[in-house]
């Protein structure tokens, strides 16, 4: 008898322990119980170890934390008729644990299943090069959207991510062509850009080599021009000091002399072969010396009288020296401008000055 009350009390603290054992709950930090006892909600239970009335409650565990769901590919028609295969990834977290579990039986599939439907209106609305180079745009209303219709269910969208956007065959290979033509037009574009700014610049190298070819041309002319004029006023005034030095000389000579003169070189001139016979154009002035040279008398006009005064020589200016002539060549050659032809020009044509 003793051994059949020591066996009921074991089998009695083994039940205690185990309806005690089945009331224990332990919640972790991450997560909100929800207590529901004979079908009434209770409360929440926060993260730790709590313990409720065994078998008659429940408790339900909801992950409060970020949850990724994946949107499965589907077969989307764009604006522009162009099938495309899209798939998606949506970032949620449960927010109000209640609505979670009792607004929706699934919350994780119903908003798969709302992003799909959602995805393939927004995707629906939109032309293919729309969808290929705006995905943030379309990122940003299916979030809206999603974010809109899952506030009932308690559950927050964070973020949505369009992973693939695939273009069935046909679309993607005249993507491809597209894409080639567009790449040669770009090359042509560049092309000929290159060939007009190489014609740019081989005319204004051209126009440059024109003006410069222009500028040592007239820099050329004007030394040229004032070299010549250097050299007419020496030749000038050399002809002139020969005029002055021949006029000196004949000073001291009378008419008689120079009849003689004009005879003597009339006599010269006759001895030539030549045929031609020339009188001098003051012939009769010449007979009138002969006769008065070989001993004729005639009294001569005031005009015709010898000159007895002097000679006024500052008519002539005054004679260059030698000194004088060398600093105006050296002033010539030392105004000349600094050009590439002005510089080829002085090595070329170097002055050599007279001794001084």
């Amino acid at each position: 008898m003793a051994l059949l009350d020591t066996l009921i009390t074991i089998i009695l603290i083994a039940v205690i322990v185990f309806v005690f054992a089945r009331g224990v709950v332990i919640i972790q930090p991450f997560q909100q119980g929800l207590q529901i006892r004979l079908g009434k909600y209770i409360g929440r239970l926060n993260p730790g170890f709590k313990w409720v009335v065994p078998l008659i409650t429940r408790v339900e565990k909801l992950d409060l934390r970020t949850q990724v769901v994946e949107v499965p590919s589907q077969e989307v028609i764009t604006k522009d008729n162009s099938p495309t295969n899209v798939d998606a990834i949506v970032f949620i977290r449960v927010i109000d644990p209640e609505k979670a579990f009792f607004q929706v039986g699934n919350y994780k599939g119903a908003t798969v299943a709302l992003a799909q439907t959602t995805l393939r209106g927004v995707i629906g609305d939109m032309e293919l090069d729309e969808v290929l180079y705006n995905r943030d745009v379309i990122n940003a209303r299916l979030r809206d959207m999603l974010d809109r219709e899952t506030d009932q269910w308690g559950v927050k969208v964070e973020r949505v991510e369009i992973k693939e956007v695939d273009p069935i065959g046909a679309v993607k290979q005249a993507m491809t062509e597209q894409t080639s033509a567009e790449r040669e037009r770009r090359a042509a574009i560049l092309r000929a850009d290159g060939e007009k700014r190489s014609a740019i610049l081989k005319a204004e190298g051209l126009r440059q080599s024109m003006i410069l070819e222009a500028e040592g041309e007239r820099q050329s002319k004007i030394l040229r021009a004032e070299g010549e004029r250097q050299s007419r006023i020496l030749e000038a005034q050399g002809q002139a000091q020969g005029l002055r030095i021949v006029s000196v000389g004949a000073r001291p000579l009378d008419k008689r002399a120079i009849t003689v003169l004009s005879l003597d070189a009339l006599k010269q001139m006759a001895q030539g072969q030549a045929t031609k016979i020339i009188f001098p154009f003051e012939i009769s002035s010449l007979i009138k010396q002969s006769a008065r040279f070989l001993g004729a008398t005639e009294e001569l006009p005031d005009e015709e009288k010898p000159f007895a005064g002097d000679l006024d020589e500052s008519i002539l200016g005054p004679t260059p020296q030698t000194v004088q002539v060398n600093e105006i060549l050296k002033d010539i050659v030392k105004n000349i401008p600094d050009t590439p032809e002005a510089g080829e020009m002085k090595t070329k044509e170097k002055v050599d000055f007279p001794p001084e």
